[in-house]
């Protein structure tokens, strides 16, 4: 069964606005890899370091925003190594996705990792272990990226209805049964509603 390790508290996201910037990663050698995170201005916002594991694959980061980020990020590896600002949707969706699998959905995902915590000061960090991805498969034609969401991620755990609100989100007549007497829409079934693409890291040779 495949696990995921988080570690460490802290990390990351986001900005708007800006030029439109491209980088590409394709096939590489061995080794360590690392990504370099640019905002939708283009601008660089901090680094990610992965390197093999005894458990699987390590991942570190480390990123410095702006205090008005504070607060929980979705964070996931996207399947193109490419980031095109200011939307990023050139990174392809989550490593891993199969629409037409049920059980390959959402926090399933090869690609799926816990959410960036950034703190008051616009500091964040985090280190994260996954059996879910080997280095060799972000080598291949078409590369890999991180990608770091403007909201938190809810890994598509959100009941049809909130108990509390009756607030009806998520209840649609497309809805897909997750567990017992609880659905989920198509938009959190795919995102876990981590909402717009605010950073972005190609993932190369380090």
């Amino acid at each position: 069964m495949r696990r995921l390790i988080a570690a460490g508290v802290a990390a990351v996201t986001v900005l708007g606005g800006g030029l439109a910037l491209a980088t590409t990663a394709g096939a590489d050698g061995g080794g360590d890899m690392r990504a370099e995170f640019v905002n939708a201005g283009g601008e660089s916002i901090g680094t990610a370091k992965l390197s093999p594991n005894r458990h699987g694959t390590q991942i570190k980061v480390e990123v410095h925003l702006p205090a008005a980020m504070a607060g929980f990020h979705g964070f996931h590896i996207h399947s193109v190594g490419q980031c095109v600002a200011p939307g990023f949707t050139s990174a392809g969706g989550h490593l891993g996705e199969d629409a037409a699998d049920p059980n390959h959905r959402h926090r399933n995902h090869d690609g799926d990792l816990p959410v960036l915590l950034v703190n008051s000061d616009g500091f964040g960090w985090a280190r994260v272990v996954t059996d879910r991805v080997q280095l060799a498969e972000l080598r291949d034609a078409d590369g890999a990226a991180f990608i770091i969401h403007a909201a938190p991620d809810n890994y598509a755990n959100i009941p049809a209805t909130d108990p509390v609100t009756g607030n009806p989100r998520y209840s649609n007549p497309n809805a897909v049964a997750v567990y017992p007497n609880t659905t989920t829409d198509a938009t959190t079934l795919k995102t876990g509603d981590a909402g717009a693409r605010v950073a972005c890291g190609v993932i190369s040779r380090s």
